[in-house]
Order: C-alpha cells, then sequence, then structure tokens
C-alpha cells in the first residue's frame, strides 16, 4: 500500500511522499513554547493560540496513526537574487510570483487523499496545507523528506530548499520512514547573507527581522532601523533560500502555475505605487499577494522606493502621504524624505 501510494502521489504532481507517524516530534511542544517565550513570533499571535495542537499532531487529531508528507518543487528557472540590484523593481519571493501554491497543492492532496480511500475500505484523512496547526518541517523532518537546516527552512539532498509542502493525516497505519538527520555541516551562507540579522543562532530564526515576516505577516509600520536593509524586497525574501548550495540537487518544478508571471517578474515600482484598492485586488487575483491587502503591499512597495534613491517617484510619493492608512502615510513621508535627500 505504501509503494503503490508514493507511486500515486509522484503521479499526481508531487515530487516526494515520506511516511511518519503523529508522535513523531516530541520536540516540537518545548521548541514552539520557547519561540513563543522570547516573542520571536511577532505579531503572529496564531502561533501562540492553539501551542497545545501545534505542538502535538495527535492533539489536533488524536485517531490519526499516520502523516504522509508530501514536497511539491517550485524551483526557479533564474537566479532570484539579480532583481536585487534593480532599484526601480521590486523583488517578488519566488514562491508568489505564479498562483498560489495554497490552491494547487490542496487540490493535489485531496485527489491523492480519494485515491487513498477509495484503495483503503474505511480509512478516514484530512488534508493540510499551511493553513492549520500543523508543524509541517519537523513533520517532514521525521518523515525523512530533508531537515530544517541553519537557516529553519526545510531542505533535502535531492529536493535543494525550493519546494511546498502538504500533509495527509490518516487513520490507516502505515510503514514510517526514517528521519533525515542535519547535512549543513560548517557552511553558515544563509545566515551571512541576510540583510537584517534574523538568525540569532544558527537553526534559530526571530521573525520580528526577518524580511518576510515584515512584508507579509507585519501590520503597520516596520521599524525605521530596518527599513533601508529591506531594500527593493517587497513581497519576502529569498536570500538565504537562493545561497544554500544543496540548491545544485534541487528537483526541477513541473508545475506550470508556478512559473512566474510577466507582470510579477521584477515589476516596476512606479507601476504598483499606482495600484488603487481596486487595481490591486485584480492583478493579484488568484496570488498569494491578494491576501496581504493593497494597504500593506503599498506600504512595502514606498519603502523600496525610498531606497530606490530615484527622485522621480517623488510626486507620486507626496501624492500618497495624504493616504488613509497611517503605516502608508508614514512610509510615503519616509520615501520622500529620503529621496530628497538625494536630490
Amino acid at each position: 500500500m505504501k509503494a503503490r501510494l508514493v507511486a500515486q502521489a509522484k503521479a499526481e504532481g508531487f515530487t516526494d511522499a515520506r511516511v511518519t507517524g503523529p508522535d513523531a516530534i516530541p520536540q516540537a511542544a518545548a521548541r514552539l513554547a520557547r519561540f513563543v517565550a522570547l516573542w520571536r513570533h511577532g505579531q503572529m499571535g496564531w502561533m501562540a493560540e492553539r501551542m497545545g495542537r501545534r505542538g502535538d499532531p495527535r492533539a489536533l487529531w488524536p485517531a490519526a496513526r499516520s502523516v504522509v508528507m508530501l514536497a511539491e518543487s517550485y524551483s526557479p528557472a533564474e537566479d532570484p537574487m539579480a532583481v536585487l540590484a534593480r532599484r526601480d523593481r521590486g523583488a517578488v519571493s519566488v514562491y508568489a510570483q505564479g498562483r498560489d501554491y495554497h490552491d494547487i497543492v490542496k487540490k493535489r492532496l485531496k485527489r491523492l487523499g480519494r485515491w487513498l480511500i477509495a484503495e483503503a475500505p474505511g480509512a478516514e484523512i484530512k488534508v493540510f496545507v499551511d493553513t492549520a496547526p500543523v508543524m509541517e518541517k519537523p513533520l517532514a523532518e521525521a518523515a525523512g523528506l530533508g531537515w530544517q537546516g541553519k537557516h529553519t527552512n526545510l531542505l533535502g539532498r535531492g529536493l535543494g530548499n525550493w519546494f511546498f509542502l502538504g500533509a495527509i493525516f490518516t487513520t490507516l497505519e502505515l510503514p514510517r520512514d526514517a528521519p533525515e538527520r542535519e547535512h549543513c555541516g560548517s557552511c553558515t551562507r544563509c545566515l551571512d547573507i541576510c540583510p537584517t540579522d534574523a538568525f540569532p543562532a544558527p537553526f534559530e530564526l526571530d521573525a520580528r527581522r526577518c524580511i518576510s515576516y515584515l512584508t507579509i505577516e507585519h501590520k503597520g509600520p516596520v521599524d525605521e532601523a530596518l527599513r533601508p536593509k529591506l531594500g527593493n524586497r517587497i513581497y519576502g525574501c529569498d536570500d538565504c533560500l537562493a545561497v544554500c548550495p544543496w540548491n545544485k540537487y534541487a528537483a526541477a518544478a513541473h508545475e506550470t502555475r508556478y512559473a512566474a508571471r510577466d507582470d510579477l517578474d521584477a515589476p516596476r515600482l512606479a507601476d504598483l505605487a499606482a495600484l488603487d484598492d481596486a487595481g490591486f485586488r485584480a492583478k493579484f487575483s488568484g496570488s498569494p499577494i491578494k491576501r496581504i491587502g493593497r494597504d500593506r503591499f503599498l506600504r512595502n512597495v514606498l519603502y523600496a522606493i525610498g531606497n530606490s534613491g530615484d527622485p522621480s517617484h517623488l510626486d507620486r510619493v507626496d501624492a500618497l502621504t495624504q493616504e488613509a492608512d497611517p503605516a502608508v502615510a508614514d512610509a510615503a513621508r519616509w520615501a520622500a524624505a529620503r529621496l530628497r535627500r538625494r536630490t
């Protein structure tokens, strides 16, 4: 059954599939509690809420006997860091340049789950893609898909670190795979590249300094000391992923819907700054970017414009100082002041 399940997962488009159990991450609860106690979760209150279920998969669904962890590659075709030198353009994280992965992966998981139920009558399943209190990375490590590197992201010897994770919890007893061990060695490239020093130590992250957190999850103004370090990153950050040496073994992405849309591959900051709410929603329909809303996105764009050194943006920036959203107006004033210092 397990061999056929893995074969079916790959036929559905997943890059790899491994099996672990809901009791396989006993260390997760304590690690999560420490992370939250240090306030490294920032404004992500949902990490502190329901910690019991998040830290122990058995509490999430006591009937589960096996957890099938699945990886789906989204490896970029080009160097994602090249755009960082183009200050008139915005840098969008690779995963958000195409179709929202939540929709694609969840549909695949449901199809695979239906297959499993048909093959094992009486089995029950629940599928998860990053939207429930499930600690996917520790479970994936326990299943042998990879290990959490010094940047805290999951990477695998045959996967690199450009892949999404999905989970199928099931009441079916399946043979478990051996967990993967850490293979980072003495390499510190991911730690050294971080623009904001978001890693207090190897294998530890302080989200409050992470550009992905600051541009996506953080509400309100970003600390002024960190704004120049954002550069032109307007949604997420791929630096620590991009420099990982294990990417030379990364699996190729086969899902064409993850490919970068033409208008999200280094979009012009001037065009993005001109978006009203209706324009934002139309442009980002079907994109994960839509979730943060126009105001937070525009705040990010204004920080990037302030870092661009290009005074041709000043007319638009001055107009945005009158925006109703206080974080946008604050970002516009900050950007205007930066640009005027360059003139």
